[in-house]
């Protein structure tokens, strides 16, 4: 029988994301119907709400989430009612031309629930990154649930950001940028998403770990997760900065997680030559870089776009779960507020003020 669950929800652009009725149905074949536990507000459910990825309102919002299972439809056989998982964005098909030439994280694919969640007036939703997890329960393909171990309730609001912000930045340092031990990584943005990107590259061994930002706030929360050293980019030029601080050369890392013009070009100046950079942000649509040809072809290496920070979840959630458990990798770091399911509006007002790494909703 059908579910009627609070939500939050926005029906047009720009208009704000407020809490609705919604109408969830039994999960169909292929399907998992999951309790929400924790979700986190992420830039990408604004970008939902100022139309920057799309017009299919209304919108469905949330997709950094911890859920519990808690009905599966038919020929769905790697999850049970009961079991706590992480949602993801990356259900992989396992037939696209990315899965068969074994690059899975690559699938250009990925799986969705078939059957549609609306509101009470039977209007259609569609869930942010097919997952819509601002919610008490959603519907997702069951390849969207990650099972992990069973963990402490106080524990899964930092687990959740794995479903999202902190697993690209993570992921943009070890999968996309292939950060090795002993070299230097310059971090452009020092949200979220940058922050995770200097956790992981401490997790992979990097000894120079240059945080960029304007806000002396988050440089401070990045010396706390990894950082050996601060680039307040009001005072100082980034790209020189970062040269002096790696001799001269230039970072053999380099990450921009701002995503603007600007933001890329010092990116590409600032990496050492035949260095690597990553973007991780998401730019807007309109907007575009102008670099040199020459300059292209004469500092060598690579520039790397990372999405979802090239993870396999069924992979890479469980690995940074354990992680977390050993004390090795501080999740709890990125959640500064925890709120209610109706504040989620807010919480886009306190991002865009910087205050916050994570605004979490508490729902189970």
């Amino acid at each position: 029988m059908p579910h009627t669950v609070n939500a939050v929800v926005v029906t047009a652009q720009d208009a704000p994301a407020t809490l609705e009725k919604i109408i969830i149905p039994d999960p169909g074949p292929g399907e998992a119907l999951v309790d929400i536990l924790t979700c986190g507000v992420c830039q990408t459910d604004q970008h939902y709400q100022k139309g920057l990825i799309g017009q299919n309102y209304p919108y469905l919002l949330g997709h950094e989430a911890t859920g519990r299972v808690t009905a599966i439809g038919e020929g769905v056989t790697s999850i049970s009612p009961g079991d706590k998982v992480i949602l993801n964005w990356r259900a992989v098909c396992a037939d696209c031309r990315a899965c068969r030439k074994g690059q899975p994280q690559y699938c250009f694919n990925t799986h969705n629930a078939t059957q549609k969640m609306t509101l009470t007036d039977g209007t259609p939703l569609e869930p942010a990154l097919g997952i819509g997890a601002f919610a008490e329960k959603t519907l997702v393909a069951a390849g969207q649930c990650t099972l992990i171990e069973d963990t402490k309730e106080e524990h899964d609001a930092a687990i959740g950001l794995l479903g999202c912000g902190v697993m690209a930045g993570i992921g943009a340092a070890i999968n996309t940028g292939e950060v090795a031990r002993g070299e230097s990584v310059a971090v452009i943005g020092c949200g979220g998403v940058g922050t995770a990107a200097i956790a992981g590259a401490r997790l992979a061994g990097a000894t120079t770990i240059i945080a960029v930002d304007l806000d002396p706030r988050k440089l401070d929360k990045a010396r706390q997760l990894g950082a050996t050293h601060t680039v307040e980019a009001g005072s100082t030029d980034p790209v020189e900065a970062i040269r002096e601080l790696t001799g001269g050369f230039g970072a053999d890392v380099v990450i921009d997680a701002v995503a603007r013009p600007e933001t890329y070009t010092q990116a590409f100046y600032a990496r050492d030559l035949a260095g690597r950079v990553v973007l991780v942000g998401v730019p807007d649509p309109s907007w575009s870089v102008e670099l040199p040809m020459i300059d292209i072809f004469g500092r060598g290496g690579a520039l790397k776009s990372s999405w979802y920070g090239d993870c396999l979840p069924s992979r890479d959630f469980p690995m940074l779960v354990d992680l977390y458990r050993q004390n090795r990798l501080d999740l709890d770091a990125f959640v500064t507020e925890r709120i209610r399911l109706d504040q989620v509006q807010e919480a886009f007002t306190t991002m865009n003020h910087g205050d916050v790494l994570r605004s979490v909703v508490e729902i189970g």
